[in-house]
Formats: C-alpha cells, structure tokens, sequence
C-alpha cells in the first residue's frame, strides 16, 4: 500500500502488548544513549592520557636506544587502548541486551497492573445490557486519574440511558392506553349494534357517529404525536417569524371561550419553523384556556409577547383557576401526564391529551430555546414561559430602539 507509513502496515496488537514494546524500546533508547555517552567518555580520556604520555617523551632528552623503546611502549599501550574499548563496547552490547529482555518483562507487568481498572470495567459493561442498565462500574478508592473519570463518566451515560429507556417505556405504554380506549369503545359500540336484531337505521347511524367520534379521537392522538416527533427531530426550514403576528392569528374570538382573554403583544421575531411555532402557540392557548375556571367565576388569561435579555423572543402565558402544586409542575410536561380532574372537571371542553406541553417544550427546544413553568401564586393558575434565542434581526431592532430613545 503506497502512501501509507510502514508502522500503520503492522498487525495490530492488544494495547498492553504496546505500552510493553513502548517501555521496553524507550527504556533500551535512554540506555543506548547512555552507553554511548560512557564510551565516547572512556575513548576520549584514552586518547587524552596516551598524547599526555608521548608528548612527555618526546620532549624530554633520550637516551640511547630511546626512540626505539619509545614506539614499543606507544604500540602496547594503543593496543590495550583499543583492546579495552573493544570490550567495553562488547560487555555493554552483551548488558543492553540482557536489560532490554529484562524490560520486556518488567514493562509487560507494569502495563498489566496499569490496565488492570480498566480490564476490570470492559468486564462490568459487558455484562451491562438493556435490562439491567441500573447496574454501574462504581470505581471506587484509588487515585482521581483518567481512569476514574472515565467510569464516571459512564456511569453518567449508563444513567441517561436507563432514564431514556424507562421513558421510552413509559411513553409506549402510554401511547398503547390513549389509542386502546377509542379502539375498544369502537368494538363495544359495533357489537351492540350488530347484536340488536331489532336495530333500525337511525340506530346504525347513532353507532356509526358515535364510531366516528372515537376516529377522530385516534386522529388527533396521531396527529400530537406526530407532532411531538416532529419537534424532537429538529428543524427543516428556517424563516423569520414574528412571535406577535402568529399570537395575534391564533387568539380565538372572545365569544368562542369561556374565560376573557388580555393581550399585551410587541414585535418578538425570531428564526424558525412558522408551523412548529404555530403549534406551540395554539397549545399554550388551548391549555390556558381549557384548565381554568369559566368567565362568570372570573376566570381569566393574559398573554405578553415582547424582547427581553438583549432581544430574546418571550411568550408569556397565565390563566387563572385552582392551585397548582408546585411539585406537580415539571411532570406537566412529561407525554401524557395530566394534572387531577378537580383542575378541569367544572369547565373542560372536552378532554386534553396530556401531550400538549410535551410538544410546547419540544418546539422550543428544537428552535434552540426553552420553556419554564411555575405555579401563578395567590391567583392560581400557572404561568408558562417560552423563550426563544435573540436572531440579527432582533438584536437590529433593538439597536434602533435605543438610538430613538
């Protein structure tokens, strides 16, 4: 394979066996080095201790025969010199490598008791499936290293999990219930009418109505959860919406609600899906509407669309009616979760699907924003607000305004 480097072509070992060829070949590198280092020492003294020898020889007055004696001694002693490096050089060659299988050895040890926490988790999260995601590695005791966040962070991933899977649980046992309800008043409502054999036709017709009524209940059960997928997934098309306008086209006409209605609306454009924002507006109106109390009691709701926190797009909605608990609030926006019937028995038009501020976060949340509710205090009631991120265009106006001011 051309291009490719030659230590990419080898086979691929267990990550233990590596760290050992790691240590073991770093290990034998310093030790090279420092072998070097020492010969290059000992030759270099050599040298410097045999010109110190002859240097005094030539310079001093010689004998007869001198000259002669001399280059005998110069030649025994080079060829000790010479002699000694060589087997400087052999022994440290011989010791090297001796040190060198030593560290193979030692270095496979070291990474086995290294990766020994690490072994110890692949065995734990193997056994680790979807059945028992409430189990955890729990690395406990030991050093705070790269090893113990790892776990840790797995067991945080092991705890999404498991929240993910239950609710996924809970929403399909949920969804199974809502759609079993109409499709079993359907079979009941068949099954009188086929039983009576004395049934006339405006009975059939009564039964196929009533068959009709439970349809549309299914309809509109698909339809919100359509919906609510359709939110979770994300946006498909971006456009400059006026949270304002949409406001303003899905307010019902004061004679078509049992409560009155306040509006205070300024421009709040924001970059979405008009249909999505659409969706969120209509069942933050539908539920404020729906859970209160009717307009001879003095049942009420206010609606504020403006600019906030350097121009941030905000709906504000709060109705009137009972007490809701504040621990009761966050499970609102849970699929299918309702509040008790005594917050809607008197004045439900007809009853909700308990997905209606699932899909309201779901909506936010997919245009980059979110949602918070909390109770409406002494007044009852609940106030939700949804917030959306600050687009050019608003952060434009906002700048306009305060250069008129």
């Amino acid at each position: 394979m051309r291009g490719v480097p030659w230590f990419r072509r080898l086979p691929r070992g267990s990550v233990r066996w590596r760290l050992t060829l790691l240590y073991s070949g770093l290990f034998v590198l310093a030790a090279g080095v420092l072998l070097a280092f020492v010969y290059a020492m000992v030759a270099h003294t050599s040298n410097w201790a045999g010109t110190k020898v002859g240097s005094v020889s030539r310079d001093a007055p010689l004998p007869v025969g001198a000259p002669a004696v001399k280059a005998v001694v110069e030649r025994s002693l080079e060829a000790q010199r010479d002699e000694q490096l060589y087997w400087l050089l052999v022994e440290s060659g011989i010791a090297l490598a001796l040190m060198a299988l030593a560290s193979l050895a030692l270095g496979w040890l070291v990474a086995g008791r290294a990766l020994a926490p690490l072994r110890t988790m692949t065995h734990k999260a193997r056994r680790i499936s979807a059945d028992d995601l409430h189990e955890r590695l729990a690395v406990s005791g030991g050093p705070r290293d790269e090893l113990k966040d790892l776990a840790d962070t797995f067991d945080g991933v092991l705890a999404r999990l498991q929240g993910a899977f239950e609710a996924q649980k809970r929403f399909v046992a949920n969804v199974s219930h809502e759609l079993r309800t109409p499709i079993t008043f359907q079979q009941a409502v068949v099954d009188v009418a086929l039983d009576d054999p004395d049934a006339d036709a405006e009975t059939l017709r009564d039964a196929c109505r009533r068959v009709r009524t439970a349809a549309e209940e299914q309809e509109r059960i698909i339809e919100a959860l359509l919906m609510l997928a359709r939110g979770q997934r994300g946006l498909e098309t971006r456009e400059y919406v006026d949270l304002a306008e949409v406001v303003r086209e899905a307010l019902p006409p004061s004679g078509d609600v049992p409560v009155a209605i306040r509006t205070e609306l300024a421009a709040a454009p924001l970059l979405g899906d008009r249909r999505l924002v659409e969706r969120l507006v209509g069942n933050l109106l539908d539920n404020a509407v729906r859970h209160n109390s009717p307009e001879e009691e003095g049942g009420w709701v206010t609606v504020w669309v403006g600019r906030q926190d350097e121009g941030r797009a905000v709906l504000r909605v709060r109705n009137s009616g009972p007490h809701v608990p504040a621990d009761q609030v966050d499970p609102l926006f849970e699929p299918f979760r309702r509040l008790g019937t005594e917050r809607t028995r008197r004045t439900r038009r007809r009853e909700g699907l308990g997905l209606g501020l699932s899909i309201v976060e779901a909506v936010a949340e997919a245009h980059g924003g979110h949602v918070q509710a909390r109770p409406g205090g002494a007044e009852g009631g609940l106030v939700v607000e949804a917030t959306f991120p600050a687009t050019w265009t608003a952060r434009g106006a906002r700048r306009r305004d305060v250069d008129r001011t």
